[in-house]
């Protein structure tokens, strides 16, 4: 019992010995796939609602009571809000409209719409989810509504629109905006707004115009109820904050307690495992800081939101016991599962789970609103454990007992079952860890239950490994920087297995276009799983070669993604990108067998590379108006950045085809890399630096491609390029890092940390990510972080969550590698 004590203590303690990041623009709090992935968008944990990577809230909130003091640590009750006029996500409305445009005075109440058309929300050009279809450019719409008590606190305006849009109530317009949206926004009015409803009839009258693409529109009308101060519940300080690979970890003061927070996402790339468990952990410590005893219980609750797409969607919540856990379960009534694609979406099939050990006393229940916390308060005795309704939560009381000076330590887990991740090529694919059909989610987390002190004594050591890895690599900040993305790039993927039992690890373009298994996405994330797990990397590109060789791709390069997540059934994205992918699929086939030591994996698709090179040897050396991995910057002709990538892609073909034994198309294929290589230098010259486009000398780009070259040990290109290059870099730098290229400010992160390490200097290497470190915790825009912001401002351009911070890892592999 004693060396089980020791243990115990040794292993809470490990996370604040090798804490190693303590800010961040988002920090992660549960973290195992794009679905399900909660975040904290502050630096104090209580100061606001948790959310889904995409902005959404998915609370979860945390109570202390420690004696007759209560104290909420973790989240803050969201904003609620009644419902004056509703949208058609709570309630089907009809009302009128027109495609043509009306008479002058159409938003007034007085108008006389009689001759307008009937029609019900939403109005869009989607066939498939429109109540009515809107295929012209305007619509105008008018809905009239009845209320008996026009005194509101707060008016919102509830508004899915695409695109332009103008509102108007009772003929007085009170909103207008240029552009569009993905869902329903809440757009606080001003205060004359509410002035203008009326007892009796009112009109909500909206003009939209689709200048582009598709077309939406449905609105309605919230009042934001008055917040009264909660005279009981006080905020605990929050004390301390610090994050490594697998946790976030916050300290907190409650009055004559102190609290530890950690949540735990076990993201262990280095233990298969573990990895696949699908459970995280929030572990609790609390301790008496006045030497006095003192009677303390735990409130945990999670918003049934956790397994919503949309807070206004039916669920079904129950709690019961499996063996030594007690369990919560909730999921959506409808389950549809795998039914919605796109990219601004959360999952509204499977269950979410909550689960404790029973013999920790923990209490279990169900319940609406804010009514979570009033057990804990002995406002209420616990009566629910099966509900279905909007919005419930989930909530579990772990009582601690008399704590006094020492810590005493308690659990709780969280989980998700989609039931079907993806479809693969129209077959549904259960996640990995049911993959076999054996497994269930109780099953799951009594083995996460049991392993706990295990797989907590992993997590510290893999924490310290990466950290140490990275701060021998590139120093503090660009470990601390590793930090921050490591478990981000990891819960973009999902791990499921093919029809064919091969591993498929399968990211999501988070906060772009939804894409799934985007070459050009895995391409950047790379270096992170070739420093640490290899076969991930081999399951980032199974499916785009099962594309190609199941003659389901017909084109003579690589495609650049499979679908539209989770629906992986074939491109969907409007534009090819064949230098692009195709000399990323042959460049990370060549790190892939630099990794394992074999060119086993080629082997298996040599015919495809083959293809792939012979397209490169014809259109890779100066491209023609193709678009590439930076395609928000738009087409760009004799790209001598895309060029580099044709001529690395070709010699990684050489070089593996010299592992497979066939040396003469390994010095065929190598000879004519070199001589592109020669070209390039004469083309590309700008003097004292590389032009972005050849034949332009007043341009200049970041060269990340080259890191290849270095790292793989091709020896294509000079030192003087490197050398010229990061000179030149130096000094077109602002505050927050290194733009791009010359049409812009704005620069990649990822691309930046490729481009520092072409530097044989640390010094020069920190110079470089530096700012991008600066970025990481000045920026003014808090979400996950952003791999595309403004180098002058730091402010976030586009893209949050994303894979590709992996790509800070490119130092850590090159050391792994032995690449000064």
């Amino acid at each position: 019992m004693k060396k089980l004590f020791l243990a115990t203590c040794l292993l809470f303690i490990s996370p604040f010995i090798y804490a190693q990041a303590s800010k961040a623009p988002a920090y992660p709090l549960i973290n195992r796939n794009t679905y399900f992935s909660i975040w904290s968008f502050g630096d104090t944990l209580n100061a606001s609602t948790t959310k889904h990577w995409t902005g959404k809230d998915q609370s979860l909130l945390g109570y202390i009571k420690v004696d007759n003091e209560y104290y909420r640590f973790l989240g803050k009750e969201a904003k609620s809000y009644r419902t004056i006029l509703p949208a058609s996500d709570e309630k089907p409305y009809l009302c009128k409209y027109t495609e043509t445009t009306p008479a002058a005075g159409w938003q007034s109440i007085q108008f006389n719409d009689s001759k307008w058309d009937t029609g019900s929300a939403p109005f869009s050009d989607d066939k498939t989810q429109a109540k009515t279809v809107w295929n012209s450019k305007d619509i105008w719409v008018r809905r009239t509504f009845t209320l008996d008590n026009p005194n509101v606190n707060k008016l919102l305006l509830k508004l899915y629109h695409d695109d332009n849009v103008e509102v108007y109530l009772n003929g007085t317009e009170v909103f207008t905006n240029v552009g569009w949206t993905s869902d329903f926004e809440l757009i606080p009015l001003k205060d004359v707004a509410k002035t203008l409803l009326r007892k009796g009839t009112n009109v909500l009258a909206i003009h939209c115009a689709n200048t582009a693409g598709a077309a939406w529109l449905d609105a309605g009308l919230l009042d934001e109820v008055k917040e009264t101060p909660d005279k009981i519940v006080q905020p605990a300080k929050q004390t301390g904050l610090e994050m490594n690979a697998t946790q976030t970890i916050y300290k907190f003061r409650c009055g004559k307690a102190d609290l530890v927070l950690t949540f735990t996402s076990p993201l262990l790339l280095t233990e298969r495992s573990v990895y696949e468990t699908p459970v995280s952990y929030i572990s609790y410590r609390v301790r008496s800081n006045d030497n006095k005893p003192h009677d303390i219980k735990v409130l945990l609750s999670a918003s049934t939101d956790i397994a919503v797409n949309k807070p206004m969607q039916d669920v079904a919540a129950e709690a019961y016991t499996s063996g030594k856990l007690s369990i919560l379960r909730a999921g959506t009534i409808d389950q549809p599962v795998l039914k919605k694609k796109g990219d601004d979406l959360r999952i509204d099939w499977g269950y979410m789970y909550v689960a404790a050990p029973a013999a920790d006393g923990v209490v279990q229940y169900i319940s609406n609103g804010r009514e979570q916390v009033n057990p804990l308060l002995a406002k209420a005795t616990v009566t629910a454990d099966t509900i279905r309704g909007k919005e419930l939560f989930l909530n579990s009381i772990i009582p601690f007992g008399h704590v006094g000076k020492n810590y005493v330590d308690r659990y709780m887990e969280l989980s998700y079952d989609d039931l079907f991740s993806v479809e693969f090529f129209n077959v549904p694919l259960k996640p990995w860890w049911k993959a076999d059909g054996t497994k269930t989610m109780e099953k799951e987390l009594a083995k996460a239950s049991s392993d706990y002190l295990s797989v907590m004594k992993k997590c510290a050591a893999f924490n310290h490994q990466l950290y140490q890895d990275a701060l021998k690599a590139g120093g503090d900040k660009y470990a601390k920087l590793c930090v921050i993305a490591y478990r981000q790039s990891i819960a973009a993927h999902v791990l499921v297995k093919s029809p064919h039992g091969d591993i498929l690890f399968l990211s999501k373009e988070n906060f772009s276009n939804g894409s799934i298994n985007t070459v050009d996405v895995t391409y950047p994330s790379a270096p992170l799983y070739l420093a640490y797990a290899p076969k991930f990397m081999e399951g980032m590109l199974n499916g785009i070669f099962y594309y190609s060789e199941s003659g389901k791709w017909k084109k003579p390069f690589a495609a650049h993604d499979l679908g539209t997540y989770p629906l992986a059934n074939g491109q969907t994205y409007g534009e090819d990108m064949p230098v692009e992918e195709s000399g990323n699929m042959l460049i990370l086939t060549e790190a892939i067998a630099r990794a394992e030591g074999n060119a086993d994996y080629a082997k298996e698709h040599w015919q495809t590379l083959t293809t792939w090179a012979n397209y490169l040897v014809k259109a890779g050396f100066d491209p023609a108006n193709q678009l590439c991995t930076d395609d928000f910057a738009g087409h760009l002709a004799h790209n001598a950045n895309l060029s580099i990538k044709a001529i690395v892609g070709i010699a990684c073909y050489a070089k593996l085809a010299e592992q497979l034994k066939q040396p003469q198309a390994a010095a065929n294929y190598r000879n004519i890399a070199q001589a592109m290589v020669k070209n390039w230098l004469r083309k590309a010259d700008a003097g004292n630096h590389y032009s972005l486009v050849f034949g332009d000398r007043n341009t200049w780009s970041q060269k990340y491609n080259l890191v290849w070259d270095k790292v793989l040990g091709l020896h294509l290109f000079p030192q003087s390029v490197y050398d010229k290059e990061i000179k030149y870099y130096l000094t077109k730098q602002n505050k927050f890092g290194l733009p791009l290229d010359s049409r812009k400010t704005y620069t990649k992160s990822d691309w930046i940390m490729w481009t520092a390490t072409l530097s044989n200097n640390l010094a020069n290497f920190k110079a470089l990510t530096d700012p991008v470190y600066r970025f990481a915790t000045e920026t003014p825009t808090r979400v996950p972080l952003s791999d595309w912001h403004e180098t002058t401002n730091g402010k976030q351009v586009g893209f949050q969550a994303r894979s590709v911070v992996g790509g800070y890892f490119m130092k850590v592999l090159a050391a792994k590698w032995g690449v000064k």
